[in-house]
């Protein structure tokens, strides 16, 4: 994603910048998923590993990235609260 793109982003709900999720964060993230204990904010389960995502900068909200376009919507954001840090 173009940075020049990601600096005018931001958080729909806390209206925080984003920045692309860490590698780090981003395995732990997909081990949950695959242990199926992550669900999104509409509270429908998380199947699909991500390849790619944003992140609020206080690091609780998560916005899936998918075939390159970010998905900036409430109900599909996913609270990083539900990982066991």
């Amino acid at each position: 994603m173009r940075k020049k793109i990601l600096n005018i982003l931001c958080c729909p709900i806390t209206r925080q910048s984003l920045v692309k999720v860490t590698g780090k964060t981003l395995t732990a993230l997909n081990e949950a998923i695959d242990n199926g204990s992550i669900n999104n904010h509409e509270k429908k389960s998380i199947k699909k590993k991500l390849k790619d995502a944003l992140i609020t900068e206080d690091g609780l909200l998560l916005y899936p990235i998918e075939d390159g376009i970010p998905v900036l919507l409430e109900n599909r954001s996913i609270s990083l609260e539900q990982l066991d840090r």
